[in-house]
């Protein structure tokens, strides 16, 4: 593995997504949503919910449920599938693989979390996957900024509050918004693949894709090619 193309001279900051990238919680969250819509009359399922809701915030996702039904959704939706996604993210959440161990090779490179979820979300996931004091004062969501991703904003922002110019900044994202956002601010953006479905896509959106996350060190020229 050696360090991919397109990665800035000298870097300033790693920006990460958090669900899908650092924990992996899209299989457990979109369970969970996928039987929510359903339960409420939307004709869906759990690849469809992935693929369309993956990266974007819950403002987003559930402006496009509203407009698939034709009608807003039940009152007290949105708080009844926080319950039951974070309830199932105490009993199933794990880290994503190899993560830990390509965080604890980077060094001195600061980094950040910048995601469309909540910070009450982020937390707890980084909580209990135990990978908050890496990241904790450094979380960043897209509730700060006036645009989610696939928009810029949020990544622009994380790289003014961590004081790292755009040009040097490298984000690692799982989805296609996310891709889309870091592209469209002027930064190198990574790929990360855990499906084989994924791998095309993100690279049609401007990552460079990878599968393991224990490359990561090396792709962002932290190692010495293997």
């Amino acid at each position: 593995m050696t360090r991919a193309d397109g990665m800035p001279a000298r870097i300033e900051l790693v920006i990460f997504d958090c669900d899908g990238v650092l924990v992996d919680s899209e299989p457990v969250a979109n369970r969970i949503f996928a039987d929510a819509l359903i339960e409420i009359g939307l004709d869906t399922t759990y690849e469809r919910t992935r693929r369309e809701f993956t990266g974007r915030t819950m403002e987003q996702c559930v402006a496009a449920v509203e407009q698939r039904l034709g009608r807003p959704i039940p009152a007290g939706f949105v708080d009844r599938l926080q319950e039951r996604t974070f309830a199932a993210f105490r009993r199933d959440l794990r880290p994503v693989p190899g993560v830990a161990d390509a965080l604890r090779t980077l060094g001195e490179v600061k980094t950040c979390v910048a995601s469309s979820g909540e910070p009450e979300k982020m937390r707890l996931t980084l909580e209990l996957t135990g990978l908050l004091p890496r990241f904790d004062g450094r979380l960043f969501s897209a509730t700060e900024v006036g645009r989610g991703k696939p928009h810029p904003d949020l990544f622009l922002h994380a790289a003014r509050e961590m004081d790292a110019g755009p040009e040097s900044c490298v984000v690692v994202e799982d989805s296609v918004p996310g891709v889309r956002a870091g592209v469209s601010a002027a930064m190198a953006v990574l790929g990360y693949a855990a499906e084989d479905g994924s791998v095309e896509l993100l690279e049609r959106a401007g990552a460079t894709v990878f599968r393991d996350m224990r490359d990561l060190p090396a792709l962002l020229g932290l190692l010495p090619a293997s």
